[in-house]
């Protein structure tokens, strides 16, 4: 509740432990909840142990991770463009495996700082 006792609309993130697919980026991950449990999700009745229970990392093959431009980092760029992939990544062989990983630790780019 807010404080003249309105009705505030709120979010949160949920971590869990990263999945296979993007541990090599962080320990941590959004928790990705299954569609079959929205409903579960969203209901303001349930209680804790209920809802606790589906956290857990996704699965494995779920997720893709790769190399964006840093002009993500920037509100004002509003463009699906913004996910496309790297320059370099972009200028890979066409016949490279959609299973290649990429490498574990990414060049740094001195104009932007980390956040982890």
């Amino acid at each position: 509740m807010g404080p003249n006792g309105e009705e505030m609309e709120t979010a949160a993130i949920i971590t869990t432990e990263a999945s296979h697919d993007v541990a090599h980026i962080h320990h941590r991950m959004p928790v990705i909840v299954p569609p079959d449990a929205f409903d579960l999700w969203l209901d303001p009745n349930v209680d804790v142990e209920m809802a606790t229970a589906s956290i857990a990392p996704a699965p494995a093959g779920l997720l893709d991770a790769y190399e964006v431009s840093t002009a993500i980092n920037r509100a004002a760029n509003d463009s699906p463009a913004v996910l496309d992939p790297a320059p370099a990544q972009a200028e890979a062989a066409p016949e490279a495996s959609a299973a290649t990983k990429p490498s574990k630790k990414p060049k740094k780019d001195e104009r932007q700082a980390s956040l982890f």
